[in-house]
Formats: C-alpha cells, structure tokens, sequence
C-alpha cells in the first residue's frame, strides 16, 4: 500500500518535467523572430491604453487580404487555434512570450509545435476592425508578456513608419 503514494508522485514529478520541457523557450539561437506577413506594411500602430480596461490599439495591424498566408513570428507551441467573437485567433506560446494573430483561419491545432515561419493558417474572409469594401484588409498582430501588451514591432527590429495616404 506504500507504494501508491510513491508511484503517485514520480508520475507527478515525470508530468512536470515533460512539462517544462515543452514550456521551456527555445533558445536565442534557434529563436529568430520574423514577420508574420509579406510584404509587411504597416497600417495602424500599437497604441496601448493608459488603463487596461480604456480603449486602445493592443498590436499592429498589417496589410493583408483574404486567403493569404499568416506565419508564426517565432518557434513555439500553439495555445489556442479557434473562433473568439467571431473571428479566428491564433495564438502561439514562445516561453514566456503570446503572439496572436486574428482573424485567420487555422491550420494548426492546439499542441502543435511551429518554428519562425512556418504558415499558421490563411487570413480569414469577412469583416474585421478594418476592412474595406467588405474585405478583411489586415492582419492584427499582438504581443503579451503575461497581462502586459508589448508592441509586436519589437520582434521584428524596431517600428515602421508610417506614410501618408496619397
């Protein structure tokens, strides 16, 4: 009867390494941040609000049509590939980092590994924030650091400027 206890916490010891194997962040080496689109144009910036429950813009936008190709912006494992107010969301873990991606169809599930660039899923159809004639004309791209929103830019080398509409 002694044994239970004992074979109850090695399964719980091996549980939590296998855990932490798969939460550990990938190194700096292998970890090489890239975009999640291209070409990458920025159309609206991060614009966090001053409180967290205020109005703001928690990522970027980038141009983007319906049907194209969204890429993971690096190495990590996929936490959430599903609807959420109506749109697709994407959502990737890279350790303590989340890159999301919304609205995409995905074509990955929750579990799967990816690595910087591999395709995520496809920009989905409909309406979003900011579509245009009818169309979804970009992808929303964010960035956590556990409650804290991080402009995405950061990944990539810095921000982009933006240009005035001719």
């Amino acid at each position: 009867m002694k044994s239970r206890p004992l074979l109850a916490l090695c399964t719980l010891q091996l549980g939590l390494a296998l855990l932490s194997a798969c939460l550990t962040p990938p190194s700096e080496a292998a970890n090489k941040w890239q975009w999640p689109v291209t070409p990458h144009e920025l159309t609206r910036p991060f614009n966090p609000p001053s409180k967290p429950w205020l109005a703001g813009h928690r990522g970027v936008d980038l141009d983007a049509h319906s049907g194209q190709a969204v890429h993971s912006a690096g190495s990590g494992f996929i936490i959430y590939a599903s609807s959420l107010a109506g749109r697709g969301v994407v959502v990737v873990l890279h350790g303590t980092l989340r890159t999301t991606y919304e609205p995409v169809t995905a074509t990955v599930a929750v579990g799967d590994f990816v690595s910087a660039g591999d395709t995520i899923g496809h920009l989905a159809p409909g309406l979003s924030h900011c579509s245009r004639f009818g169309h979804v004309s970009c992808l929303h791209w964010g960035l956590r650091h556990g409650f804290t929103y991080i402009n995405p830019l950061m990944l990539v080398g810095g921000y982009v400027r933006l240009l005035p509409v001719p």
